[in-house]
């Protein structure tokens, strides 16, 4: 039997440190390495761990508790190598950075500003302070704003480290007041696809897909493009502070519509038995996007990564799982037959080369999305997929949802149909 799982998140940062103290905290990532290596030398020569943290603290320059919480993480190391001995022990040679691993309000400190960002403290040598702004994904820092002024969230320990030449910090938050049901106690499967100008989420069951629903929201493209076209011209009469101004009203526009559509597909998932929520993961689809100028700016500039987190932790409270999956042909496979075409797509419209089964297409993305989130997280079987429902429409306002037409193909006929949106928010 599962059981609920305390719902505890890990929120990614970029460190903008000021002055030059980014070679401090460099400096400081290679003594956690010393740290780590010395931990995993005296384990290995038999040194009772008990008294290991107190022999590399006296020797570490750095702040007491960070250096224990290093030699915890190092003696974990050396725990699953001892309870699971098909790999070699941990290496204690190794050179570069490591983690600087800290707890909060010992080893670093947050601060929520005035203009509502949150700076840092990190103690990265004895009496020897790294301070900034923290930078990041709104979602993050939404949720860490949370954590700052509320009592439901405790923050925990934290790591910073180079990423890519970047100093970031990761942060853990637990919730107090949640938890979130095992993923693999799942009676339902959600596959959720992302487009450009909408967002498509299908039910899946044991017994099928239960429902399919399009959510659009053409405005956030639209309002995009408007403001990218403001920026051009202020950019141009050489005013940098009105770019600056444009720039945050566009990510408080956008941040806004996607808190919106994140919450309709949320409530949209309760009405299904225990909901799981499954997304492509997505994160290196940007790196290898490369159409011309004008394509990329576009494609770069989708809210992917936005939503899926908006949606994530607002299921968390919930108490709804969600999961990830490899996008590799979601839009391209049929859901019936599951013959792979780049053909089988084209706009709104698909068709499958092989069985010609016909249907929207951003519905069978998201029905391919659920199958596999069903293969790699439920011990359930993945249901026949003979018949569909009418796909279901409703577009996003500033004044909420309303009904929108939606265009359908009929499954066994094989000739579209035109349909009417039930839903409302």
């Amino acid at each position: 039997m599962t059981h609920d799982q305390t719902l505890v998140k890990t929120l990614d940062f970029q460190l903008n440190i000021q002055s030059d103290n980014e070679s401090l905290l460099e400096d400081a990532t290679v003594e956690s390495r010393w740290v780590y290596n010395e931990t995993i030398r005296l384990a290995k020569q038999g040194v009772d761990w008990d008294e290991i943290s107190d022999r590399v603290a006296d020797d570490a320059d750095l702040v007491k508790n960070t250096t224990q919480r290093i030699v915890a993480k190092a003696l974990g190391a050396m725990e699953n190598y001892h309870k699971y001995d098909g790999f070699g022990p941990p290496s204690h040679t190794k050179d570069g950075a490591y983690p600087l691993r800290a707890n909060y309000e010992e080893g670093y400190n947050l601060t929520l500003c005035d203009d509502a960002s949150v700076g840092f403290r990190i103690s990265a040598k004895p009496y020897k302070h790294v301070n900034g702004v923290l930078e990041g994904d709104d979602a993050h820092l939404d949720i860490l704003r949370a954590a700052l002024t509320s009592d439901e969230w405790n923050i925990g320990t934290a790591e910073a480290l180079f990423h890519d030449g970047t100093p970031e910090l990761h942060v853990n938050v637990t919730n107090t007041e949640h938890t979130v049901r095992n993923k693999e106690d799942s009676r339902t499967v959600i596959g959720l696809d992302v487009n450009e100008g909408n967002v498509a989420v299908s039910a899946l069951s044991a017994d099928g897909v239960e429902d399919t629903l399009v959510i659009d929201f053409p405005e956030i493209k639209s309002e995009r493009h408007r403001y990218f076209t403001m920026r051009k011209r202020v950019q141009n009469a050489a005013k940098p502070s009105m770019h600056d101004s444009l720039e945050g009203r566009e990510e408080r526009f956008v941040r806004d519509r996607l808190h919106k559509v994140s919450r309709h597909i949320v409530k949209w998932c309760q009405q299904f038995e225990k909901p799981c929520i499954v997304f492509e993961d997505l994160k290196e689809m940007r790196d290898s996007i490369d159409y011309g100028t004008r394509m990329n700016r576009r494609l770069h500039h989708l809210p992917f990564r936005a939503l899926q987190y908006y949606t994530s932790y607002k299921a968390a409270f919930e108490g709804v799982p969600t999961a990830w999956i490899d996008p590799e042909y979601t839009s391209q496979r049929c859901p019936i037959c599951g013959h792979t075409e780049r053909g089988n797509r084209n706009k709104k419209r698909f068709k499958c080369q092989d069985c010609e089964h016909q249907d929207h297409s951003d519905r069978g993305a998201s029905v391919n999305v659920a199958v596999k989130g069903i293969k790699k997280h439920q011990e359930w079987d993945v249901p026949a997929l003979n018949s569909l429902p009418q796909v279901r429409k409703v577009r996003r306002q500033a004044s909420g949802a309303v009904d929108a037409p939606t265009v359908t193909h009929d499954t066994d006929q094989g000739h579209q149909t035109d349909g009417v949106a039930g839903v409302s928010d």
